[in-house]
């Protein structure tokens, strides 16, 4: 029989990521003390309420039914939320539920683009961005982010004929992989560029939440003009530790949105009630755990990044995301030869920078889902492992 397969998923490897799980599983099998730093689920607990609120309205036989739509309740959550937290006025026909900020930027350009349209995407790039754009058949422009430019793109580099031409473009801070924030000033930058082109601007925004060193995270939607050249997805699963409810929102202007609609109409019958409960119980609940929660992250922060410095690796403080963004050492060919010699020789697991585009050559990410005392002992196992030698 013919072998069945699309040709389109050709374009898509395992690769790397099923490399490093059948290394963890060998250095486990050997004995090896492991710290997995690979995989970026938080490891906090969601809050009491918000559990509480699942498990009172999965009690009810009516909660399993198709949802079909976003429940009112919800999208005035969500309307609330993003004037007390952003400032930013919304309406509920300016949001839309999404599995997942995942899955709505996988469908995000087939709703807003025709095939052959270009897409300017950034290089890092988390892989969602890029496979959406392919799988919808555009035609892909990636903007270099250099650490010399603070990892931000330099807009008046993008070749002239190219934003004439592009439809959509995808920004992202604080940005993983990278681990760095935008200033006020480059969203300003943003909007006018993208009203001079008329580019469709959308901002992933999961970690708002997660921002260190006093900074405070912002919406793009509150820059003036952003809401009539833009959108934004707003997630929940970083910020209140949901990852597996799979719960964020689309939010921006109305004519995005119900493109949105219209597509997940086609393919989806809703988010399931209780995890649309447990989602209004985290806009409307207590968040001073939100807060408290950052702050652990960024004592991880400084014990693995100041720890690694410690032993003469130039490891820079991430700004914001739960991630951790390293230059490999120089006497290393490729990312991915070092990612393998430090979890053959220390234990410690990570991501190579080429798993988010040809510019992570030459990084490796790490995850920050250990508490600070486990993490200064991966540090202790790479100074020990000699590989910084």
């Amino acid at each position: 029989m013919t072998e069945i397969g699309s040709t389109r998923m050709k374009h898509f490897s395992t690769g790397i990521f099923t490399e490093l799980n059948e290394k963890k599983e060998e250095m486990e099998k050997k004995g090896k003390k492991l710290y997995n730093l690979f995989v970026g689920t938080p490891d906090f607990p969601p809050a009491p309420h918000i559990m509480e609120a699942v498990q009172k309205s999965a009690a009810s036989p009516e909660a399993y039914k198709y949802s079909l739509k976003d429940l009112p309740e919800l999208l005035d959550a969500v309307v609330d939320y993003y004037k007390e937290r952003f400032d930013v006025t919304v309406t509920p026909d300016m949001i839309t539920g999404v599995h997942g900020s995942q899955e709505g930027i996988g469908h995000l350009c087939m709703a807003l683009c025709d095939p052959g349209d270009l897409v300017l995407l950034p290089n890092p790039g988390y892989p969602i961005f890029e496979a959406g754009a392919y799988l919808a058949q555009t035609e892909q422009y990636f903007y270099p982010l250099l650490e010399e430019n603070h990892f931000l793109p330099v807009l008046s580099d993008i070749p002239e004929d190219v934003a004439k031409r592009a439809k959509l473009m995808i920004v992202s801070y604080p940005y993983n992989p990278v681990c760095k924030v935008a200033p006020d000033s480059f969203y300003d930058e943003l909007i006018a560029f993208a009203k001079k082109y008329d580019i469709f601007v959308i901002h992933d925004n999961a970690y708002s939440d997660i921002i260190y060193d006093g900074r405070v995270g912002g919406s793009f939607l509150k820059h003036k003009g952003a809401l009539e050249i833009g959108a934004e997805f707003f997630s929940l699963s970083k910020s209140f530790n949901v990852t597996g409810a799979r719960v964020s929102f689309m939010i921006g202007r109305k004519d995005a949105i119900d493109a949105m609609k219209l597509l997940r109409s086609q393919i989806d019958f809703g988010t399931f009630i209780p995890v649309q409960r447990g989602a209004i119980a985290a806009l409307r609940g207590p968040k001073d755990y939100v807060k408290e929660q950052c702050q652990k992250y960024q004592e991880r922060r400084d014990a693995l990044c100041g720890g690694f410095r410690s032993i003469g690796w130039d490891v820079p403080d991430s700004e914001g995301t739960m991630f951790v963004w390293a230059p490999i050492p120089e006497k290393y060919k490729t990312s991915r030869e070092f990612v393998m010699d430090m979890v053959e020789k220390a234990g410690v697991l990570c991501t190579p920078g080429d798993a988010f585009g040809s510019l992570g050559e030459g990084y490796v990410r790490f995850a920050l889902v250990l508490p600070p005392e486990e993490l200064k002992e991966a540090v202790k196992a790479v100074k020990e492992s000699g590989i910084l030698n």
